[in-house]
């Protein structure tokens, strides 16, 4: 009994991390971003090395990744992607 509470619990907790992530995302926060669509073969690190100008593009990668909610790095074809302010594509 105690074991089947706490699984509801934390699927309630991560449900709920889940809505308020989508939630910020959708609040405004991308206004003004420039984006990306993504096209078959793309990865994030060709996307961020494009707008990186020199050094290592993981901060980015990590900067897109927040700002788009994506939980890994795995993105789809067709999939709008918003760069971090400052970065064009």
């Amino acid at each position: 009994m105690v074991a089947a509470l706490t699984l509801v619990t934390l699927g309630a907790l991560w449900v709920g991390a889940r809505i308020d992530a989508a939630s910020a995302l959708e609040g405004g926060g991308r206004e003004g971003l420039s984006w990306v669509v993504v096209r078959g073969g793309d990865t994030l690190w060709e996307i961020a090395d494009s707008v990186t100008e020199g050094g290592d593009p993981a901060a980015v990668i990590r900067r897109i990744m927040d700002l788009n909610g994506l939980s890994d790095s795995v993105i789809r074809p067709g999939t709008r992607l918003y760069l971090p302010e400052g970065s064009a594509p």
